[in-house]
């Protein structure tokens, strides 16, 4: 479970893991009473608990709802995806295609980019050209590595998941070479440190959550 964190327009998000969501709805009928579930938007599940507790609940990839529908959902959440994931950082990248929870494939990589410089004038220019130089060289670098390694599975992943340097990762994405995987990108973006191996083997207990967006009836003004 990912920790949880004030939502806009009140209440909580927080995210479940698939293999923990049919228990974790029986701890919610236990503490707030029977749900009563509805198809919501862009296929959502809206939940009503007896005691006026809310629940909104998205499925990291697309599904079909069928009744019953909190089962259809439990059940397709559970499917092992191929999902691809590219995290960017200013010095390093990390790229990697899952199965479910499985790495297959990854590469992570790192080039020199100098930190600030307390020099002014002249030298503060240069230093923030070449800085600047730097930072385009990580991004070229990190488009050829996922050039490399994710695009031949562009055509059999689910979704691109990105985290890291906004910035960085959408220049990265703007490679022509990216486009097919660019239009995969699903948000919100991960939240990630430095892409290290070690980031990057956590990654699928965020892209594979359930988001859950919890109202209780305290929560409301």
């Amino acid at each position: 479970m990912t920790r949880p964190r004030p939502a806009a327009g009140g209440g909580r998000v927080l995210g479940v893991a698939p293999e923990r969501l049919g228990r974790w709805l029986d701890g919610v009928v236990a503490r707030h009473g029977a749900l009563e579930a509805r198809a919501g938007d862009d296929g959502a599940v809206d939940v009503a608990c007896a005691d006026g507790t809310t629940l909104t609940l998205r499925a990291p990839f697309g599904w079909t709802p069928s009744a019953p529908l909190l089962t259809a959902f439990t059940a397709a959440a559970r499917q092992p995806r191929r999902a691809a994931v590219l995290l960017v950082r200013r010095g390093r990248w990390a790229t990697g295609v899952f199965d479910g929870a499985d790495l297959v494939v990854s590469k992570v990589d790192s080039r020199l980019v100098q930190g600030r410089s307390a020099a002014g004038g002249w030298s503060q220019q240069r230093f923030a050209r070449r800085r600047g130089n730097q930072a385009d060289a990580v991004v070229t670098s990190a488009a050829d590595t996922a050039a490399r390694v994710l695009l031949p599975h562009a055509g059999g992943v689910a979704a691109l998941f990105t985290g890291g340097d906004r910035g960085m990762v959408d220049a990265v994405l703007a490679d022509p070479r990216l486009a097919p995987l660019a239009a995969l990108r699903r948000e919100p973006a991960l939240e990630v440190g430095e892409p290290t191996k070690e980031v990057l083997l956590a990654t699928p207990g965020q892209f594979r959550a359930v988001q859950v967006h919890i109202v209780e009836p305290g929560d409301r003004p």
